[in-house]
């Protein structure tokens, strides 16, 4: 039993791990740091977290902490195991939490020859085997296949359901895991389910902060922190960014004529069309500026690239069975428009090749900077007229 100073360090380690998940700045980070501190105070060389993806029926690992065997990685980027493999997850937790028990306790496996402690439950020394039927000689190939002798698994129960699982290492040879090790983990896994749930709530509320509610674009805060970081990259490491800004045409026409329902519609059509034709540039943004009003960013793609995928969404937005059509107009620094030295300028030029899109009625996008010396766009851009008191605001440039 763990006591004294070993419970002092056990808890100290439970804090650690909570505040080094806070800390962390990413999700997948802060599944790192609670894989990384359970490893360290359970005494084990390799830990990892993985989470049950109910509908693809397997167990996805998220990260792997310590000593690495082949063809593991710390950030798998598809490690992946038939759930019925390792069925305890999915069958065990379940008959605990339906036969009225304490709920879902961690279990140990050992892979030396002989060992049929099975795992750490609530009956007996060891307890009752705590896997399903055939479930258990699965884990102990693994660990003999990766080299290890045993190790302990705990699940992660997240809004009152198993969401994945901790686990734990050690090498042959090393003291197995015993009783106090596998609750001590359930605690540990109680920790990581907290943090887990703390990060899925601020990334809940970070995509609402950056997510257009209506077409599930990004919305004008995520083109502004897209564009800074963007054009940062652009003076810096001289990376080209380019931008395009849409007005979907005839809203106004459908939402008098046929209601605003139909025109929400419209705008989703339409953003759907947009996301499609952004996914044919790597990394692109698309958003909803607002209103009907929308817009991509790309950063390393060629101006000609962006110019041609402009010219596709003309097409597509043409064929669309209410509207009438985009006005499109497109900025890149691989064109001659002047020095980029922020966001607002490049949203400006952009904004004024769309401006005379619409003037002109255009099929298709303009592109600033192409028409060749007094290129009305960059002049509209750079001296714009004063407007009337009732007319448009011609740029949405922050000031």
């Amino acid at each position: 039993m763990a006591q004294g100073g070993e419970c002092d360090v056990r808890l100290g380690a439970v804090v650690e791990l909570a505040q080094a998940m806070a800390a962390a700045q990413s999700p997948l980070e802060s599944v790192g740091a609670a894989a990384e501190r359970a490893r360290g105070v359970l005494g084990g060389t390799f830990a990892a977290i993985s989470t049950w993806e109910r509908g693809h029926g397997r167990l996805r690992v998220l990260v792997n902490a310590g000593e690495l065997a082949e063809g593991e990685e710390r950030y798998p980027v598809d490690e992946s195991y038939p759930v019925h493999d390792f069925p305890e997850i999915a069958e065990f937790l379940h008959e605990e939490w339906a036969g009225g028990g304490s709920g879902p306790r961690a279990w140990v496996e050992c892979a030396e020859e002989g060992d049929d402690r099975g795992a750490v439950g609530a009956e007996g020394p060891y307890g009752r085997l705590a896997v399903a039927p055939g479930g258990s000689w699965k884990r102990v190939a693994a660990l003999r296949r990766r080299g290890r002798g045993c190790c302990v698994v705990a699940p992660i129960v997240l809004h009152g359901r198993a969401w994945g699982e901790l686990y734990v290492a050690r090498p042959p040879g090393a003291e197995p895991f015993d009783r106090t090790d596998a609750d001590f983990a359930t605690v540990l896994a109680a920790v990581a389910a907290a943090g887990i749930a703390q990060t899925e709530r601020l990334e809940e509320v970070r995509r609402l902060a950056f997510t257009d509610p209506l077409t599930g674009l990004g919305n004008r805060r995520a083109v502004d922190a897209r564009l800074d970081e963007a054009v940062e990259r652009h003076l810096t490491e001289g990376a080209i960014v380019s931008l395009v800004v849409c007005d979907l045409n005839g809203l106004k026409r459908v939402n008098d004529t046929l209601g605003h329902a139909v025109g929400d519609r419209l705008l989703e059509r339409f953003g759907s069309v947009l996301s499609l034709c952004g996914a044919m540039l790597p990394g692109t943004l698309a958003a909803r500026l607002g209103g009907d009003e929308f817009c991509l960013v790309t950063v390393g793609p060629t101006a000609d690239d962006v110019v041609r995928v402009a010219d596709e969404l003309c097409r597509r937005a043409a064929d669309l069975e209410l509207g009438e059509g985009v006005a499109c107009g497109v900025a890149s620094t691989a064109d001659p428009i002047g020095p980029v030295g922020s966001a607002r300028r490049l949203f400006r030029l952009a904004d004024a090749a769309q401006y005379r899109a619409k003037a002109v009625l255009a099929e298709k996008p303009v592109v600033a900077g192409r028409e060749g010396l007094g290129d009305q766009a960059v002049e509209l851009a750079d001296h714009p007229p004063e407007p009337a008191p009732a007319e448009r605001r011609l740029f949405r440039g922050r000031g």
